[in-house]
């Protein structure tokens, strides 16, 4: 079942399946999940490393049953969420919000909370305009009749969110699992550290210069209603430390952002696929983490693919099927 909704993924939203080349790497990854009652903790992690790695592709693709559901479910669910260091419902305070670039088909909003977890050091940058103190960055791209939130990065602890386009007669989807880039370490939880962000928004790219050293351009190339890619590029590899992360949540099949996850190994013939707390680990050159049946905590959050894992300073360009 899992293989069929797989290669449905693979194939219908252009996510590589490729035969392995000599530029594609295997990068190790490895499951640093823990159980958790609470629907709202981050939960899973799944942790990327090679010390060779310069360029990959992280796609947030609609999950395969995105065409039957009836009902998407956005809300909260704080059942369970009693243990000591568990996140709580906090009284609403509005952020500060202000647009900080605008296009007729792309703007770029960034918002300040009354609180956050981590200091506000991280720069925004956007041509001349410096930004300081920002929480959360959203693209938004135009829509009719309105507009959609295609991104976010919270630039004070390096975690990003995906997902594509709606699709034809849909409402916006829902976020759901986050993911990091650049060198990955501990702090309470998984973070990076950057320095400074500069978005360049003709060219739609990203770059991030990190507090650790080195840094890495991330670009949008592809936002359609079947998938929205980036594409990722270090200066130099990042060594001792994983160079991304996924991060998501999973409390039983039915209350998850991930249930499962696929792994195409160097030299296998076929895909290995197992459920997202059972997974140890792999040295893979595609990994596929999402869900095989509706949730019913963020129904139409996307699929997530990590793959085209290369040193050069070239992209690695996959065979299409």
């Amino acid at each position: 079942m899992l293989a069929a909704m797989v290669c449905f993924l693979l194939a219908v939203c252009s996510v590589p399946a490729h035969a392995q080349t000599p530029s594609t790497l295997a990068v190790e990854v490895t499951n640093a999940s823990e159980p958790v009652l609470c629907a709202e903790k981050d939960n899973v992690t799944l942790n990327f490393t090679s010390r060779d790695v310069r360029r990959f592709r992280i796609e947030a693709a609609h999950p395969a049953y995105i065409g039957t559901l009836q009902r998407d479910s956005f809300e909260a669910d704080w059942t369970g969420c009693t243990a000591k260091g568990d996140p709580t419902p906090g009284p609403p305070q509005p952020p500060k919000r202000k647009t900080i670039y605008e296009d007729i088909d792309m703007w770029v909003v960034g918002l300040t909370f009354p609180t956050f977890w981590r200091p506000a050091a991280a720069t925004v940058r956007i041509g001349d305009r410096v930004e300081k103190g920002l929480h959360l960055l959203q693209v938004w791209m135009i829509r009719p009749m309105g507009g959609e939130e295609v991104l976010v990065l919270y630039p004070q602890d390096g975690y990003w969110r995906l997902r594509p386009r709606a699709p034809a007669g849909m409402a916006p989807t829902a976020f759901g699992s986050s993911f990091l880039v650049g060198p990955v370490e501990v702090d309470q939880r998984p973070i990076v550290r950057i320095r400074e962000i500069a978005f360049d928004p003709k060219a739609r790219s990203f770059k991030l210069d990190f507090e650790r050293g080195g840094s890495a351009t991330v670009r949008m190339t592809a936002v359609d209603q079947n998938r929205h890619t980036l594409e990722v590029a270090f200066d130099k590899p990042v060594e001792g430390r994983p160079f991304a992360a996924l991060r998501s949540m999973y409390v039983t099949d039915f209350n998850n952002d991930v249930a499962r996850i696929a792994v195409r190994e160097s030299g296998a013939k076929g895909w290995r696929e197992e459920g997202i707390m059972a997974f140890k680990r792999a040295t893979a050159t595609d990994t596929w983490a999402g869900r095989v049946s509706p949730s019913r905590h963020n129904t139409s959050s996307p699929d997530m693919v990590f793959s085209t894992f290369a040193d050069g300073k070239e992209p690695v360009q996959p065979a299409r099927k």
